[in-house]
């Protein structure tokens, strides 16, 4: 799955891209609990999904076909989200 932060829109997608938004993520301290009664509803969901999208393919194609994709700008994004996060060797566990 392509999943980028920036926008691609420079990019022409094929007709049929299902365009997902994200949903706000809940807070607080029951925000990362987890439910058991939520399992056959998360199985059931992931077992309607198509094991191959077409529509994701298609992008995926232009995508690697575009010698400009990704641009520089994001390049430079990417990069500058790996310097400054955190190395997990450091962090105390």
């Amino acid at each position: 799955m392509i999943n980028s932060t920036s926008s691609s829109d420079r990019v022409l997608r094929p007709d049929g891209v299902v365009h997902h938004t994200k949903t706000p993520s809940p807070q607080g301290p029951e925000a990362d609990r987890f439910a058991p009664e939520h399992t056959a509803a998360l199985k059931s969901a992931l077992a309607n999904q198509p094991e191959i999208r077409p529509e994701v393919v298609a992008r995926a194609r232009l995508l690697a076909a575009d010698p400009s994709y990704p641009s520089p700008a994001i390049l430079r994004q990417v990069g500058r989200v790996i310097l400054n996060s955190p190395d997990p060797d450091e962090q105390a566990d």
